[in-house]
């Protein structure tokens, strides 16, 4: 098993226009790991969102809005740790629970992923919740084992899961980072979190990105189940 610490960690993620709660989210990443951990933003905001985040000591990446999973991805790219933890701008996950998912990165697993549905996840709009059981029934269908929460933002995961795999969705990544590795055995641990009412407005149309997450999902699996029948070939 490892022995990672919490210096050994990076937590990531994008921002756009999210003034109302970056500094909260900042602060509770630096509560939760007594600031040792490396925080990098990637930011595409007008309103102020960089500034605030570099006065937190984030590193801040910025780029022009081109989506959640090109931020993301450039944000995973700019980590530098063995560990890497995702999460959202909007001050919906429970970053006290970031040393718990280290310790289960430090029993074995590759990916521990946070799991809003497991408690009924109140605080997200009804809408946004009968979509995501959806895209787990419907991925879990897909991939041929049960998943319970595949569009989830907060996760940890071991560095070569990152480098190993080829990322190529945007809208759909949180979808991908979970499916791609589920359906390529590694070891993937969902763990049941808490989600919080969201700080300012969101900036993502449930219907357009949900169609993009549904094509994400189809997408991937299809892909890795290919990749599965191909590498049982003889030839």
């Amino acid at each position: 098993m490892a022995d990672y610490d919490l210096g050994d960690v990076s937590v990531v993620m994008g921002a756009y226009n999210e003034a109302d709660a970056i500094g909260h989210v900042l602060d509770a990443v630096t509560a939760a790991t007594d600031g040792r951990a490396e925080v990098v933003v990637v930011d595409s905001s007008s309103d102020g969102t960089a500034a605030i985040a570099r006065e937190r000591g984030a590193r801040v990446v910025e780029q022009e809005p081109k989506g959640y999973g090109a931020a993301l991805s450039t944000a995973l790219a700019a980590s530098t740790r063995p560990v890497v933890v995702t999460t959202d701008c909007d001050d919906t996950y429970p970053l006290e629970r970031i040393p718990d998912f280290l310790a289960r990165v430090n029993e074995g697993y590759d990916v521990v992923s946070g799991d809003r549905l497991y408690r009924g996840a109140d605080a997200m709009p009804a809408f946004n919740r009968l979509g995501n059981a959806a895209f787990a029934l419907g991925a879990s269908a897909l991939a041929g084992q049960r998943l319970h929460d595949v569009t989830t933002g907060m996760r940890a995961y071991r560095r070569d899961v990152l480098t190993e795999i080829t990322w190529t969705e945007n809208t759909g990544l949180s979808a991908e980072l979970l499916l791609r590795p589920a359906m390529r055995d590694y070891a993937v641990r969902e763990e049941p979190i808490d989600y919080g009412e969201r700080r300012g407005e969101t900036t993502l149309d449930p219907l357009t990105g949900g169609r993009e997450i549904a094509g994400s999902i189809l997408r991937v699996c299809a892909e890795e189940r290919a990749r599965a029948l191909r590498r049982r070939l003889p030839f």
